[in-house]
């Protein structure tokens, strides 16, 4: 943290509004912007400048950090999901817990959705920048941590590129379910001759990667299952699925087709794209 500074201490919040180029200095006046915070409660220093992601605009940061003793930042600029880890990792850099930092969206979120209403565009900005100044001065600083994972994945969907997917991580040593609706894998590619723009064989490819997949070790094949559910998140997600009945013993079926000889129901084939009709068992 920089010299003399403690996130306990009284507020002492930096406000950096960023032009990014014209993206946003053509419709908001980023002079004007800062300008509002100069005297704010809780703001030692409020600027503008062309590019607050390049170098010269992070220098600028660090260097008021430990000029000012700032410990809370906010930027204006872009989606944080582009440059608040930047952000993060420079304020960082002159000592600051990165999550001591807020970012302000005022590109996607205002400058080029108003870019016929400056005025009301200027006015959004500025309150864009406010609740962000507030939510910084609330903020407490927090440490990364890790845990553990469970390392496994769910592949959905059994076409050529779930097919695909799940072989990649199979091969690495994941556990890996792959979902399929369908009572097969393949997908569409499955139902087709040939492919574009090669006119290669279809089941040609995809074939030995069906069986791939069914032989392989490390994918569990759940296929006429849908998925009703997905909770969690990264690293732990909890998935339900259903699994339809098939009034087949799975286990027992040897691809005899006894069971299609004896079936009375005849449904649509997808095979031939529903030209004829196929036993509703197979």
């Amino acid at each position: 943290m920089a010299q003399g500074t403690n996130h306990e201490d009284s507020p002492r919040i930096g406000v950096y509004i960023c032009h990014c180029g014209l993206n946003i200095a053509g419709v908001i006046d980023c002079e004007k912007v800062a300008e509002a915070f100069k005297d704010y409660p809780g703001v030692v220093v409020s600027k503008d400048y062309r590019y607050m992601c390049s170098d010269p605009g992070q220098e600028l940061i660090k260097e008021d950090i430990r000029k000012y003793n700032l410990n809370r930042v906010v930027v204006a600029a872009c989606s944080p999901r582009m440059h608040e880890p930047t952000f993060r990792k420079c304020i960082a850099e002159a000592g600051l817990n990165p999550y001591l930092f807020e970012m302000a969206n005022i590109r996607e979120m205002c400058s080029w959705c108003h870019t016929h209403q400056r005025e009301a565009a200027n006015e959004k900005a500025i309150d864009m920048v406010r609740m962000a100044v507030e939510k910084a001065r609330r903020l407490q600083p927090l440490e990364t941590i890790e845990v553990p994972v469970t390392p496994k994945a769910m592949v959905i969907g059994g076409g050529v590129a779930g097919i695909q997917a799940a072989l990649d991580l199979a091969d690495m040593g994941f556990k890996v379910y792959m979902v399929e609706k369908s009572p097969t894998i393949g997908g569409k590619m499955a139902l087709l001759d040939k492919t574009f723009p090669t006119l290669d064989c279809s089941i040609c490819i995809l074939g030995p990667k069906m069986v791939d997949v069914a032989r392989h070790p490390n994918i569990e094949l759940l296929s006429y299952s849908e998925v009703t559910s997905v909770d969690g998140f990264i690293g732990n997600f909890k998935v339900k699925v259903l699994k339809k009945p098939r009034y087949v013993k799975e286990e027992e079926c040897n691809a005899c087709g006894a069971c299609t000889e004896v079936c009375p129901v005849e449904v649509p084939n997808e095979w031939d794209m529903g030209l004829g009709v196929r036993k509703a068992i197979y």
